[in-house]
């Protein structure tokens, strides 16, 4: 069933691969801030393989039996409701195309259905069908199937394309399933604390420290791991994105991919944000002066970002051992989000001060702090601030208050992971319409530590 065959699918023009390519990138940006399975399924339907040329579009999701498909999302004349579907329609393993797919595990492409008895005829019987399994860790998730009127309307390339973006659902897919795994874990040691403990407040706070270091550390690895596998899917995109660039006939294909390289790139930051959070980014440390570094990150904000950045730096301040690079985008990151909290204008205000920490202060930060001397750098806004039901979830990775696209959630992340991986950690206080206040706290660095000089 698997022969290519001419298709008016397949007759695409430079411009068409550019957009399609435009579309997987934006895909890829977007799977980052999708919060649940049901979203994820009619942006699949919707936004991705709508836009990449297919007219018709049905997506079953597997039962946790592996026995059935149900219907959860639909593009095309199949879906005029908008997000909802009336009477879904219910599949066994096994019967149809569609359940043939699921039980094999295998793509199927059928050039024309009349006479096929595996097809179960619609409302508006098609010609020819494609579909593709969605799998993760050895379980079928679901099933993406096209249909078309025309007879022999899909061939290889379409598989290919198909097959990329069930690969990039399904890689989504284990991810959600994992959260929600960890949240149930999370919820039962809840509960099993509340039933088999009786301990003293202390006893409370310091157990509820280990298991938020603990979830942290997990969700670390789980990040990590997601964004290795989604780093090779973008490097595929990426490097075809530049194959097309050198062959491109016009300016305005180039412009068009230019678009591409641009999402490619943001990809690769948000990747790079993850690391960040999962503690695998590679920093190099020196010792540096902080009141240096914020004086000209103050300058710059001022300038390309036309916020006024009031300092308050201390003398004789200690100098610590940190990655300059990663400590202005820390700041910058910082910075981003008090001017988005701050719509009505204001300022923002950046300190620094030497402190000693003691052992009962680390009760309220999010990761553990060994007592000692430290640099507290300080972001402050005069923003909305952030409730007291949100303060525990904003270190989170994906976790934002914005749409789908308009934010990542992983800024406030990649400031944990950073300070974490350089010894230290970050401290945050908030008060709804009174702003917020980042601190951020650095190793101080042993006593007669020589600073680089200005030259370099």
């Amino acid at each position: 069933m698997l022969k290519p065959v001419s298709s008016s699918l397949r007759q695409r023009n430079r411009a068409s691969e550019a957009q399609m390519l435009r579309t997987l990138n934006t895909f890829a940006v977007d799977l980052m801030s999708i919060p649940c399975v049901e979203d994820l399924f009619w942006y699949v339907a919707q936004n991705v393989v709508g836009r990449l040329g297919f007219v018709d579009c049905v997506i079953y999701q597997a039962d946790e039996a592996q026995t059935e498909l149900t219907q959860v999302a639909a593009w095309g004349e199949k879906n005029p409701y908008g997000r909802n579907i009336i009477n879904p329609l219910v599949i066994p393993f096994g019967r149809g195309i569609t359940g043939q797919v699921a039980q094999s595990r295998k793509p199927i492409i059928v050039d024309d259905l009349v006479g096929d008895d595996n097809y179960i005829p619609d409302t508006e019987p098609a010609r020819s069908e494609i579909c593709v399994p969605l799998i993760y860790g050895g379980r079928v998730m679901g099933v993406i199937d096209s249909e078309h009127s025309d007879i022999a309307a899909f061939g290889e390339p379409e598989l290919e394309i198909l097959s990329t973006v069930a690969a990039m659902t399904s890689a989504k897919l284990e991810l959600l399933a994992e959260t929600e795994r960890s949240q149930e874990r999370y919820e039962y040691l809840v509960v099993a604390h509340t039933q088999l403990t009786q301990e003293t407040s202390t006893r409370k706070a310091l157990e509820a420290k280990l298991f938020e270091s603990r979830r942290q550390e997990a969700i670390g690895r789980l990040t990590g791991r997601f964004a290795h596998e989604f780093n090779n899917l973008l490097t595929v995109i990426s490097g075809n994105i530049e194959l097309l660039a050198l062959d491109a006939p016009d300016a305005g294909s180039l412009d068009t991919l230019q678009d591409a390289k641009t999402a490619s790139a943001r990809g690769a930051q948000l990747i790079r944000d993850m690391l960040a959070f999962a503690q695998r980014t590679r920093l190099m440390p020196e010792t540096v002066d902080l009141n240096r570094l914020v004086s000209a990150f103050g300058e710059d904000c001022e300038k390309s970002l036309a916020w006024p950045a009031e300092r308050h730096l201390a003398n004789d301040l200690w100098s610590v051992a940190a990655d300059p690079a990663a400590v202005e985008n820390m700041l910058l990151a910082l910075a981003l989000n008090g001017i988005e909290a701050t719509p009505e204008g204001g300022s923002l205000k950046i300190a620094t001060e030497n402190i000693f920490h003691t052992l009962p202060e680390g009760q309220h930060f999010p990761s553990e702090l060994t007592p000692g001397r430290y640099v507290r750098l300080s972001v402050s806004d005069q923003g909305t601030g952030i409730s007291r039901d949100q303060l525990p979830q904003i270190f989170d990775p994906f976790f934002t208050t914005k749409g789908v696209g308009e934010g990542t959630g992983l800024g406030l992340s990649m400031v944990l992971g950073v300070m974490c991986q350089s010894g230290g950690t970050v401290a945050v206080t908030s008060e709804v319409g009174q702003g917020s206040s980042f601190e951020l706290y650095f190793p101080a660095a042993p006593c007669g530590t020589e600073l680089p000089s200005e030259d370099q």
